[in-house]
């Protein structure tokens, strides 16, 4: 990251990664305290031998019989630590597992490295196919970013800070490019600081001039559409959860990043859009307390929509892409609104309050409806929005919805290319049934019933103009006790890497999407 150092803004230090190509002796790893080496499931004694003192880590491995990693040290002036584990195939012919599994694989390995805080690390995949190779690798770079970097706290004894500083790649034919997993590696750590912010720490205007911090050091254009602005455009669904804070500090964050080459002025391909309420009480119908508790992850989306941003500029993504966060605080007050108000969204639909817990989809109603008057061929949203959609997939996949069928399985795709699973689900017409009003446009949701994931998914269609191919993720796996994949905290930073397989590797397929009835 670029970003100045800043209260609100991670200032740990990223390890250098180096790369050394031939071969690895114990002489060579004199000033590295732990080595990792990921073998595939039947190693031969010429892949044992490409390591130091393989033979004896693989006899050793013999007699202990125990399942996981290998655990040792070398006979060398470090006593360099080494780590071996066997990497199982998935059935078909021997292939690499799955990304998800590969990721979890590479975090067991990195937490085992970084027990006792080395200042060094080496990470070699041995008897892999190149292109293998340097998935296994890049696994194990993004799974010891994540378990070296500490989130925010504040405690008067903290614990002891990271000392890892350089992270070498070794035993390489030829160098590889690693700009891709250093970008994602830092984007994700991120997305997982900002959603770990006490509230009274990441407040509304903190946040917003954390976020103008960002643009400032990356160059990108910054729009902040305050409470004002926002009820001269009519954005009234926005504002009626804004009603109850304590201060006028809510509003609209407008990011335009533009690669060079493009004008200023060129419409986005892609318009990124992030939930960001920084503190939700349900509002009138009061959360219960263990509900409320972690309510400051409830801006996660738009944490992740800020850090994928972020990436894409590291990356110098080739096309145009805007980022819309809408930042405010569900409150309890006088002012608060309340069920069955009848409020007016900036593209004039109407809109019955049944339940002002159910805020998330009237802050985004707005933003995307803003989003989309700048006609963006394409629109990926991020909410931790619904219960049941943890309830219908648990918190290890996230839920998505889209209005073009013939996206399903790209978001598929995106899920299991990049460890970051997502499941798509139905967006039928008949589903409106459930949430007519008598009096509106739309209910906000429902009163009773099930499927609420679908339900606010149906509603937010509502606000996205037909012309873009759109994409609703709703965050179930944002946290998860124990952490998941690589990433070994509760919150996840889940969604980046899945956005940016999504937006850079299968750019053309999404773009072509939105010509799809």
């Amino acid at each position: 990251m670029t970003a100045k150092p800043s209260p609100l803004l991670p200032t740990q230090t990223n390890a250098r990664i180096r790369q050394t190509i031939g071969k690895v002796t114990g002489a060579s790893l004199h000033s590295t305290e732990h080595l990792i080496v990921a073998l595939p499931a039947k190693p031969s004694n010429a892949m044992w031998q490409q390591f130091p003192e393989g033979m004896r880590v693989k006899e050793l491995r013999r007699k202990r019989r125990a399942p996981g990693a290998t655990v040792t040290c070398l006979h060398n002036k470090a006593s360099t630590g080494v780590i071996v584990d066997l990497l199982k195939a998935e059935k078909n012919k021997g292939a690499l597992p799955a990304a998800f599994s590969l990721l979890e694989f590479a975090g067991n390995l990195a937490a085992q490295a970084l027990k006792d805080n080395p200042s060094s690390v080496a990470v070699m995949a041995i008897g892999f196919e190149p292109a293998a190779g340097e998935k296994i690798v890049g696994a194990l770079l993004l799974a010891l970013s994540a378990h070296n970097f500490r989130l925010p706290a504040y405690s008067q004894k903290p614990g002891a800070a990271p000392r890892l500083r350089t992270i070498r790649v070794c035993g390489l034919a030829n160098r590889i490019d690693l700009a891709r997993v250093a970008a994602e590696g830092s984007a994700i750590n991120l997305a997982r600081w900002l959603t770990a912010l006490p509230p009274n720490k990441l407040d509304m205007s903190g946040y917003r001039r954390t976020v103008e911090t960002l643009a400032g050091d990356y160059g990108w254009q910054s729009e902040f559409l305050d409470e004002k602005r926002l009820k001269k455009l009519g954005a009234g669904a926005f504002l009626a959860v804004t009603r109850g804070n304590a201060t006028r500090d809510a509003g609209i964050v407008h990011l335009r990043y533009r690669p060079e080459g493009l004008a200023k002025t060129a419409p986005p391909a892609i318009c990124l859009v992030g939930k960001g309420i920084i503190f939700d009480t349900g509002g009138t119908n009061l959360k219960p307390f263990k509900a409320m508790l972690d309510m400051h992850c409830d801006m996660a989306g738009s944490a992740v929509a800020l850090a994928t941003l972020a990436a894409l500029d590291e990356l110098h993504a080739p096309f145009a892409v805007d980022c819309w966060l809408a930042i405010t605080e569900n409150r309890i007050s006088n002012t608060a609104y309340k069920s069955r108000d009848i409020v007016t969204a900036c593209n004039g639909t109407t809109i019955e309050v049944i339940h002002t817990d159910a805020e998330g989809r009237m802050a985004l109603a707005d933003t995307l409806a803003l989003a989309g008057r700048e006609k963006p061929t394409a629109i990926i949203d991020f909410a931790t929005l619904t219960g049941s959609c943890v309830a219908a997939l648990t918190d290890r996949y996230s839920g998505a919805f889209s209005n073009r069928e013939s996206l399903h399985e790209l978001i598929l795709d995106a899920g299991r290319t990049s460890g970051e699973r997502v499941w798509p689900f139905p967006m039928d017409d008949d589903f409106d049934t459930e949430i007519e009003s008598k009096v509106a446009d739309v209910l906000q949701c429902a009163a009773a019933g099930g499927g609420d994931h679908i339900q606010a998914a149906r509603f937010l269609n509502r606000f996205v103009p037909a012309r873009s191919a759109w994409i609703h993720v709703d965050l179930s796996a944002a946290t998860r006790t124990g952490g998941l994949a690589q990433v070994p905290t509760e919150i996840t930073g889940f969604g980046v890497r899945f956005a940016l397989n999504l937006m850079l590797d299968q750019h053309e397929k999404l773009l072509q999407a939105a010509g799809d009835k």
